[in-house]
């Protein structure tokens, strides 16, 4: 791999979504694996089918609240008198790794539907589309299909400027923000690398609907996807584009922490 340009940025957030479409953690600091952020996206809410449910057709999942400690994870939600305190210690009598009923009793009273809570069978390996990855194995958990999504800071300020709202980062669900690319740098920059940590940015991020769902309150509405589609349609995928998708091409393990300094560059890579 050859380093063409090379640019210095900082990362200012870092974000986990342990069960996918629910809310997000804000951290300092979060270990980066092979699948991403440790414990993004290990948990899922399925239907009755086994199929994934998302904002996309419940979007009272973004009140969920979320907590995770080295033990537990928690969930609460507005109307729900009790919170779910779930063991993060491994559950042998549990097949296909389901969370049990309290977690589906839970979880289907405030979704108003049957609904379960299955974790990431660790056992398994589930990669991200090859023909983006360039060869590397990347690993990921419920994701919609790679380990990191990378968002500048910059591309939500230039978003924001043509918008009469302005919408917060929240609306995109990044896992790392970066500053110092200018808008849509992200776009152009195929390599992030620091302290023995190599993030690759293999794919454009095609959004949907769930960005128009308000975070804070589930409300659904058109934007950003109605401005967005002025000057961020991507002719090749179909849809709409904001930020990039990331894989982890080097040092899984290592701790990112928010503020530190990363090397952003163009490399062409095999």
């Amino acid at each position: 791999m050859t380093m063409t340009v090379k640019q210095t940025l900082i990362l200012t957030g870092l974000h986990i979504y342990p069960v996918k479409s629910c809310r997000g953690i804000a951290l300092a600091a979060a270990e980066l694996t092979g699948r991403g952020l440790a414990h993004d996206r290990e948990w899922m809410v399925v239907d009755a089918e086994s199929q994934f449910l998302t904002q996309r057709a419940l979007p009272r999942m973004a009140l969920i609240e979320i907590t995770l400690t080295s033990d537990t994870l928690g969930l609460t939600a507005p109307g729900q008198s009790d919170a779910l305190e779930l063991s993060l210690a491994g559950r042998d009598d549990c097949a296909a790794l389901d969370e049990g009923a309290a977690a589906a009793g839970w979880l289907s009273a405030f979704l108003g539907k049957a609904v379960r809570l299955v974790r990431f069978d660790p056992a398994h390996r589930r990669l991200s589309d090859p023909q983006w990855t360039h060869g590397v194995d990347a690993e990921n958990h419920f994701s919609d299909g790679y380990p990191l999504l990378v968002i500048g800071e910059e591309s939500l300020e230039d978003l924001n400027s043509r918008l009469d709202v302005p919408l917060p980062m929240d609306r995109f669900r990044p896992n790392i923000v970066i500053r110092g690319l200018g808008p849509h740098g992200e776009d152009v920059a195929n390599v992030l690398s620091g302290e023995g940590v190599e993030i690759r940015l293999v794919k454009p991020c095609e959004r949907c609907s769930i960005t128009t769902t308000d975070q804070k309150t589930a409300a659904v509405g058109k934007e950003p996807l109605r401005t967005l589609a002025n000057y961020r349609r991507d002719a090749t995928l179909g849809g709409v584009t904001f930020g990039m998708n990331g894989i982890v091409a080097a040092q899984a393990g290592t701790p990112l922490a928010v503020g530190m300094c990363l090397t952003a560059g163009t490399a062409r890579i095999p």
